[in-house]
């Protein structure tokens, strides 16, 4: 095939763009053709806030490229990742314009929430989920602490909501895991047009040996991903395991002291190669995020390395990992039963064996490039089949944006 993929990439590399960079990888490498078509959000730089708000709903720029490079390139399909803020909806309408079937992958919860987490305030929130318009977000100032950034957020998603992007102008929606699907169905997505695909690994770092002797956390140094949760944690454990962290953001300063008082040790951001040998020779993996997390890449990095995860019972987590064979659960923003459940595990190493292998085994079933490849396959055939059934709506807003 040849597939048109475009991703708005982010100032801070993160999941959505390891994910996209394996996917093209994978499908390159199964002799497919892609057509990239990549905007970085280093572009945002020096754009008013009501310039890049209009762009959020409607780039221009973006119609335009995108409508020249399917007359150029003629794709079978146009899969898009991140449109925010640069790329916009309107890709779902140049594509569709020059008959190129439309796929969305949803690596965040941005249709229905303005911080695309479903998180605020140290907690869970879906006070805007299945509402037409998530505009509790602009009261909470839920993003990027800007109330005028956060209107342009919610009219971005209001606008394309009232005028039918949502249900019309996406052929198949890709949900990474069931209990993200389930938020987006009640967030007013179709139903029918969402497929659960998972992430994937590529290319496979096979099994490391488990044998470092220590925990190890991988991500961004924030709130929602339970970080003073973890270091809180290992406070209490005394000692019992040592833990390594990995990464950077707005609580390095936090973990900063807690390096220097020996509670972990900090490693900063490191190299993909340097993280996959921590993966393989960690006894496990530890990810307490408080929020629902859409679909962790790092729990299966950990698992193609054989190593298990601790996680909170809550989302993706819950639902990737399982209690008692692939790692454990905890109560989400409990620092004592992370750290009861770190002690356990660390002093059974028959446990940690047996998860070990199954860790393992669970990504070669489920989290390959060959089982992803299969699955993404039959998601563009259902895209291709409904842009040309006699049903599909071939409506345009071009005319109301004045393209």
């Amino acid at each position: 095939m040849k597939i048109l993929v475009a991703h708005n990439s982010y100032q801070q590399v993160g999941g959505e763009d390891q994910v996209v960079a394996a996917e093209i990888a994978m499908l390159e490498a199964h002799g497919h053709e892609v057509v990239p078509y990549r905007l970085s959000n280093h572009a945002v730089e020096g754009m008013s806030r009501l310039a890049l708000g209009a762009r959020a709903i409607w780039s221009r720029a973006a119609f335009r490229d995108l409508r020249r490079l399917c007359r150029a390139h003629r794709p079978d399909v146009a899969h898009f990742h991140n449109t925010l803020p640069l790329i916009s909806p309107a890709a779902y309408y140049a594509a569709r314009a020059e008959g190129v079937p439309v796929v969305q992958t949803l690596h965040n919860f941005r249709v229905c929430c303005i911080n695309s987490l479903l998180f605020r305030e140290g907690h869970v929130c879906e006070e805007c989920l299945g509402r037409t318009a998530p505009w509790r977000g602009i009261l909470h100032n839920c993003y990027r602490g800007s109330r005028a950034a956060g209107a342009a957020i919610t009219a971005m998603v209001a606008v394309h909501r009232a005028v039918g992007t949502w249900r019309n102008g996406v052929d198949a929606y890709i949900a990474l895991s069931e209990s993200s699907r389930s938020k987006f169905v009640h967030g007013g997505l179709p139903a029918e047009r969402i497929t659960v695909k998972p992430n994937f690994v590529y290319p496979d770092p096979g099994p490391g040996s488990g044998h470092g002797g220590y925990a190890l956390f991988v991500g961004r140094l924030s709130g929602e991903k339970g970080v003073l949760i973890l270091l809180e944690a290992w406070r209490r454990l005394g000692g019992v395991l040592p833990l390594r962290i990995v990464g950077n953001g707005p609580l390095a300063a936090e973990v900063a002291p807690a390096a220097r008082a020996g509670t972990a040790e900090w490693l900063r951001e490191l190299p993909r190669d340097a993280v996959y040998r921590l993966f393989g020779e960690a006894a496990f993996m530890v990810l307490p995020s408080q929020c629902y997390e859409n679909f962790p890449l790092v729990i299966i990095e950990a698992f193609a390395r054989g190593t298990p995860a601790i996680v909170s019972r809550l989302g993706a987590m819950a639902e990737i990992v399982e209690d008692g064979r692939t790692g454990l659960h905890f109560r989400a923003g409990d620092p004592d039963d992370l750290a009861c459940k770190v002690r356990a595990l660390a002093a059974d190493p028959a446990a940690l064996a047996r998860m070990r292998t199954a860790a393992r085994e669970t990504f070669e079933r489920k989290f390959t490039a060959a089982v992803n490849h299969k699955a993404i396959m039959a998601i563009y055939a259902r895209a291709c089949a409904r842009a040309a059934s006699p049903g599909a709506e071939s409506q345009t807003c071009a005319s109301v944006f004045k393209e």
